[in-house]
């Protein structure tokens, strides 16, 4: 979905939330995003864990991991709820233990400059799609 599709169906029918693909390495609907938590819509981000090679042992996304004592997909899952107060990450498994890790996720505490160091991460990446 568009800003300009929301806008349509808005004035059709109520929308109470929008899922579109985002998460910290694919960011082209965060235009999305933005109009979501301005008019207080819920936003499901599809897909939310696809961290891709910045999850890699030694890659950034690990290194900021390892500093807040976290596993890589639960920095990317605690940016995604920093992000917007309407985010809403959904992320599938089939294991408990998964689970309890995404879980867990809603714990970690990103700082201000942590928060821009893993916001800065995919920009490059969005700027250019």
């Amino acid at each position: 979905m568009s800003v300009a599709d929301i806008k349509a169906a808005r004035n059709v029918l109520p929308i109470v939330s929008v899922q579109n693909l985002y998460n910290i390495t694919d960011r082209k609907h965060e235009d999305v995003l933005d109009y979501c938590t301005r008019e207080n819509l819920g936003f499901i981000p599809w897909f939310p864990l696809a961290t891709g090679s910045l999850a890699k042992p030694g890659s950034a996304l690990d290194r900021i991991a390892q500093r807040q004592g976290a596993e890589p997909g639960q920095v990317a899952l605690a940016w995604l709820l920093k992000k917007s107060p309407v985010t809403l990450p959904i992320p599938g498994t089939s294991k408990v233990g998964h689970l309890e890790e995404n879980i867990a996720a809603a714990f970690v505490e990103l700082d201000d400059a942590t928060f821009a160091e893993l916001d800065g991460l995919g920009k490059s990446k969005h700027q250019t799609a």
